[in-house]
């Protein structure tokens, strides 16, 4: 207990700490996501990964919380995504890398003894789809982060039911350094996740969901994975329906996720933060719920329905995609007048200023005194 308490706030403090170091260190060297007319510094993940590793690794070094072969394997490959993603922030990788990098990572995880080799592939395939689903609500501040950190103390507590006290301790000290990390990344925020911090908690969260409920009924442990990952299904679930209504492509970029959708109607950052925190923790209590058998796998149906909800009235009225802003700052280097050279505008004509007449000598002041 007490060394629980202890790693939550090591986790907290260090996580914090180092997200201020890489903000100064981000901005010194341009590391920088570009969002609206302002840089925001993109480290914020590896600070996420460093104080988790950190914190976890020492417990099990020093054998006061040891995280066990499972939960061992998910925190070495949660960093080797978390690499990928950070890799993904600084240059500019394929999808289909990213997604092979989750599936080796996800395949080194999955317990196949317990679910089979058939079962065992679709749990891989739903942590691909898990990581990416929570990869995507990092689209305004604080989103990711706020159900990270919900989801994983729910998570936490249904390891510590299945009597995965290694497991349990991950969940928790990730909780924490998603706690310290929103200590900067609250809106309006001050440093970003990035793809690195994204499919880190991710990762995560989704290979817990499975080594938690592979030992369970069928029905209950879908169930409970279903409630646990409520809001990023749901909101990866509306950006299809709604892409594919528009006739849009899949991987295009555009403001049609459920964020966008909440500031439209004209709720605030902070809003939109606490309202899709209110629904985490919503789908959170039930899965919860559901795993400590002290309500039906039924439970889960409510949830599906309210993800498939959102989706309806999402997809009512299309979304307008905007034209792509100009990056930050205006006008870019090599740039005249906001236009770039050899962009093919046209350059305006060169005016010489003609000088003004003068007043002839004696005339300047003249009628005074």
């Amino acid at each position: 207990m007490l060394y629980g308490i202890a790693a939550a706030m090591a986790a907290l403090l260090l996580t914090a700490a180092l997200s201020a170091l890489l903000r100064m260190f981000a901005l010194r060297f341009g590391v920088v996501e570009r969002r609206r007319v302002r840089p925001v510094p993109l480290l914020g993940g590896v600070a996420v990964v460093g104080g988790t590793a950190f914190v976890a690794g020492v417990g099990d070094w020093t054998d006061v919380a040891p995280l066990g072969p499972e939960a061992g394997r998910v925190l070495v490959a949660g960093i080797g995504v978390a690499v990928l993603g950070l890799v993904s922030d600084l240059w500019t990788v394929p999808l289909a890398v990213r997604v092979a990098g989750v599936v080796g990572a996800a395949a080194l995880t999955v317990p196949y003894d317990e679910l089979g080799l058939s079962a065992g592939v679709l749990a891989v395939a739903w942590i691909v789809f898990a990581v990416h689903a929570f990869d995507s609500l990092d689209r305004a501040d604080g989103v990711m982060g706020t159900v990270g950190v919900i989801t994983a103390f729910a998570l936490s507590g249904c390891a510590a039911a299945e009597i995965m006290d290694g497991l349990a301790a991950l969940l928790s000290v990730l909780a924490a350094a998603l706690t310290g990390f929103l200590m900067r990344g609250w809106p309006p925020a001050r440093i970003m996740p990035g793809r690195c911090g994204a499919l880190f908690a991710g990762f995560v969260l989704a290979s817990a969901v499975v080594l938690v409920q592979a030992g369970r009924e069928a029905g209950p442990g879908l169930g409970a994975g279903l409630a646990l990952t409520a809001v990023a299904s749901a909101d990866a679930v509306l950006v299809f329906v709604s892409r594919r209504r528009a006739g849009r492509a899949l991987l295009r970029s555009a403001p049609d996720h459920l964020v966008h959708r909440l500031r439209r109607v004209g709720l605030t950052g902070q809003g939109v933060t606490v309202v899709i925190g209110v629904a985490a923790f919503a789908g959170a209590v039930v899965g919860l719920l559901i795993d400590l058998r002290w309500v039906g796998a039924g439970a889960a149906w409510w949830v599906a329905g309210a993800v498939a909800l959102v989706a309806v009235v999402g997809c009512v009225r299309p979304v307008p995609v905007s034209r792509p802003r100009r990056p930050y700052p205006f006008p870019s280097p090599g740039t005249r007048g906001g236009a770039a050279r050899g962009s093919g505008s046209p350059r305006p004509p060169y005016r010489p200023v003609r000088p003004r007449p003068q007043a002839p000598d004696g005339l300047m002041g003249a009628g005074r005194g």
